[in-house]
């Protein structure tokens, strides 16, 4: 064999042509690696080609904008909530659920959603409304309504606590406190969170 239909055929065994669904999903990585390193204003569309190891064509024809590449990253990167923490009580099973939240705030996913909500101004961000309610605040607040559905049936949580206000609030207070004041959300953190703010809210009233 000449050498270089070899190196040819070396490189094709090397790199094999990806298409459908094996080809998106190294897309979609690829833009979530962008994400968490350089963040919602320096990802292009040519890095994310680079990344996925395709050409950018490939890429506009499936996502049309940056936009709508970010939106389907997200909604597929996203961690799971499948199963509220289950301990025994209530302020440790709240104290293993926002942990949980910590990980996926943190997590590849995580900092590239965060990188979408610091850096995307108004009207952007409601482009990603769906990804965020739905791969984030909709999970845990349905885990935190179980969480406190136990803990009213062992009488440590007052019956009314079963309200949109609480549900919101400890993913309202995670985002805010992330967003707005830069809170790593340390184990301290949590418990004082968990301590000072939501065991006094879920208690039952005392005689």
């Amino acid at each position: 064999m000449a050498t270089s239909q070899w190196t040819a055929a070396a490189a094709q065994t090397a790199s094999p042509r990806r298409r459908g669904a094996v080809l998106e999903r190294a897309i979609l990585e690829a833009a979530l690696d962008q994400l968490s390193t350089v963040g919602w204003n320096g990802l292009t569309m040519e890095g994310v080609a680079a990344g996925a190891q395709t050409g950018k064509a490939a890429v506009y024809r499936r996502w049309p904008s940056k936009e709508d590449l970010v939106a389907d990253a997200l909604q597929a990167g996203l961690p799971r909530f499948d199963e509220a923490p289950d301990l025994g009580g209530v302020r440790a099973d709240l104290l293993e659920l926002c942990r949980q939240a910590r990980e996926a705030m943190y997590s590849r996913p995580g900092f590239a959603l965060r990188s979408v909500i610091h850096e995307c101004d108004t009207a952007q961000v409601e482009r990603f409304h769906g990804a965020i309610i739905k791969g984030v605040v909709e999970p845990t607040v349905k885990l935190l309504g179980e969480v406190i559905d136990r803990g009213i049936a062992r009488g440590e949580v007052r019956p009314d606590a079963v309200n949109g206000y609480v549900f919101d609030a400890i993913p309202a207070m995670m985002m805010y406190r992330s967003k707005v004041c830069a809170s790593e959300w340390n184990e301290r953190d949590i418990e004082e969170m968990i301590d000072q703010f939501m065991l006094p809210l879920l208690r039952p009233a005392r005689d």
